[in-house]
This record gives C-alpha cells, sequence and structure tokens, in this order.
C-alpha cells in the first residue's frame, strides 16, 4: 500500500536529574559537595533511507519517545546521555508542526538528517552551585523536558520526470516499457491509484521516471486524485505530457493537453518553466481521422516538441528515451554531466 501522508507525536527525552552529594571519604572532614549533572534526553530524528518509498510503516505506529538522561552520580559523575531515536523515512519526506503548519524541515538524500524534537538539557548537580557565599548547597536542578509535537509527515517522490496526463492516457502501459516497473494497466479510468517510479535505461546513462495518477479538470483543487498527488510533481525536473492520439477514446488531444497544463498553471505555475515535451501514446490504433496534426498544433503553441510512440508495438520509445534524457540534461546539466577523468 502506497501511503504519503501521515501524522505522528515525537518527544524528545527528558534531562536527568542533577545529583546532591557530599564527598565521605576517611580523613576529609567536612567534604564539599560533589553531585553530579543529569545526563541529556535523546533526540527524535528523521533519516532517509533509500529502500523505503512509502510511509505505511507509520501509519500505524504514530507515538516516538526518545530515551531521557539518567541522573547523575556522587563524585561528580555525570548521568548517561539518552540514545537517539531514529525514524526512517523515504526521501522526499517533508515534516510540519500540526499546530501551526510551518515547515519543521525535509530529508532529500540518503542518510540525511532531521531533528524534530530536541531532548532536554540535563539538571546541574549541587556541585555547580558551589560559591564563596554557599560553600554547603543542597540544591540540584530537574533535568529539562524534551521537546513534544505533533508532527504530519508529507512524502513528494523524487524522480527525475514525470508523466502527466489525463487517465488513460497510456501513461502505465509506457512505463512497463520503458523500465522494469510494473504498474497496474487497466481499460478504465484511474487504474493507476498511487504513483509509481521506473528506472530507465538508454546507453550508458539511467534516469527515474514517475507514472503520476491521471489528472483530470478541477484537479488543484482536489477533484479526482487531484492534491493527492499533484504534489509529487513538484520533485521532478522535467516532464512528458503523455496524450492519447489515436482518436478511439472520443477525446481531442489537443483538449486534454490543454487542460492538463491548465491544473499544473493552477496548481503551481512554476512547473510549466520546466523542460517538456509531448508524447502522443496509442499511434498504432489510429482510425478515422487523425488527431495528431491538431495535436501537434497546439504544441507548438506552447513551444513543445511532440514525438510519436505505440507501447504496444515499440515504436518511437528507443527515441523517447533519449529525448527525456536530452530533456534531464536541459534541467540539470550538473547532474547529467560526464565525470572528469
Amino acid at each position: 500500500m502506497f501511503v504519503d501522508r501521515v501524522k505522528i507525536f515525537v518527544k524528545g527525552g527528558d534531562g536527568g536529574r542533577g545529583c546532591v552529594s557530599f564527598r565521605r571519604e576517611p580523613y576529609v572532614p567536612k567534604g564539599g559537595p560533589d553531585g553530579g549533572a543529569g545526563g541529556k534526553g535523546g533526540d527524535v530524528v528523521l533519516v532517509a533511507v533509500s529502500h523505503q518509498n512509502t510511509l505505511l510503516p507509520l501509519r500505524y505506529h504514530t507515538e516516538f519517545r526518545a530515551d531521557r538522561g539518567r541522573n547523575g552520580g556522587p563524585s561528580n559523575r555525570t548521568g548517561r546521555d539518552g540514545e537517539e531515536l531514529l525514524i526512517a523515512v523515504p526521501p522526499g519526506t517533508q515534516a510540519l508542526d500540526l499546530q501551526s503548519g510551518v515547515l519543521v524541515g525535509e530529508v532529500i538524500r540518503e542518510g540525511e538528517r532531521l531533528r524534530v524534537a530536541r531532548g532536554g538539557r540535563g539538571g546541574r548537580g549541587n556541585r555547580a552551585f558551589l560559591s564563596n557565599s554557599n560553600r554547603a548547597p543542597r540544591e540540584a536542578e530537574p533535568g529539562d523536558p524534551g521537546e513534544e509535537s505533533w508532527l504530519r509527515l508529507d512524502l513528494r517522490l523524487i524522480a527525475d520526470v514525470g508523466l502527466l496526463g489525463m487517465p488513460n492516457a497510456g501513461k502505465s502501459t509506457l512505463l512497463s516499457r520503458i523500465s522494469a516497473a510494473r504498474p497496474k494497466v487497466g481499460d478504465y479510468p484511474f487504474t493507476t491509484l498511487c504513483p509509481v517510479l521506473g528506472v530507465v535505461d538508454v546507453d550508458d546513462h539511467s534516469f527515474v521516471v514517475a507514472d503520476i495518477p491521471g489528472i483530470i479538470e478541477g484537479a488543484h483543487q482536489g477533484a479526482g486524485l487531484g492534491l493527492d498527488f499533484l504534489r509529487h510533481v513538484e520533485r521532478t525536473a522535467a516532464l512528458a505530457h503523455v496524450v492519447d492520439a489515436s482518436g478511439t477514446s472520443d477525446r481531442d488531444p489537443a483538449e486534454d493537453l490543454r487542460a492538463v497544463r491548465d491544473e499544473i498553471l493552477r496548481f503551481n505555475p512554476s512547473l510549466l518553466e520546466r523542460p517538456q515535451i509531448v508524447v502522443a501514446a496509442k499511434r498504432d490504433a489510429v482510425s478515422g481521422e487523425d488527431p495528431l496534426p491538431g495535436l501537434v498544433r497546439e504544441a507548438r503553441k506552447n513551444g513543445l516538441p511532440v514525438i510519436e510512440i505505440s507501447s504496444v508495438t515499440g515504436a518511437g520509445l528507443v527515441e523517447l528515451r533519449r529525448r527525456l534524457w536530452t530533456l534531464l540534461a536541459e534541467a540539470r546539466p550538473e547532474a547529467t554531466a560526464e565525470p572528469a577523468l
């Protein structure tokens, strides 16, 4: 099951108490204070792990409390610090404070860490209160409580290229042909109910493509799968608009392209500034009047190239892989540059 939004409670460990103690040794009359400080409480930390691509493990385990610091001891012994609590999440996870809505931070790369709850400071022992006016202090501090809050974790999948289009445009079939991914394929709307990632190999390179579930009019307001999956587009570097150009679906491919671009514009206008391509799919099934010329005219209005493909026969797929790599090189030249010898 794909889960990309959960709510969790996190609490840093409480700090340990300081100790009240006095030296008790033979031949040392009136020994001074020697109470040590308490240990610091453990932090709660999010850690990005690449083998995880869903927040499902956190759906039912929602409470995370770090270890508390140990109390201070005599002979100026400091209590042991509490162990930090690590929460494994997929790369691309954001943490927001549920009450204020403020972004706490995010983890993008493998191994990246984000502290979401700080452990409390350990209390000082009576040795710290020794002064010229107070030679036998009998006070010590309790440890500070650890930070606590409810967080909302949002996952935005990290992919190089996003496949966009209306339901049944052929995105899932295309992804299954150009990568090893095996998304569900069916001849009905909203076959794909969650984003699917696939690694595409071209020549000596590889990149990640995301199949974004079908977008319909009003998606920017939550219609259909709407906002649940539009946010996954934000992490992609380039976009491929997959359009059913067979003429057998009783839909106008030019109008479909306009509708999808309009939803993306309303959701986040900056997304349309990224390199894009139009993929005219299902060209093996053309019957009657060919809708391709109208689609090409609409694409040219927006300065977008069009490539014809058939996921069934494989026509155009090799060229498509190379065109997608070219788009990615345009979007992230530093990531696709050849390593220096």
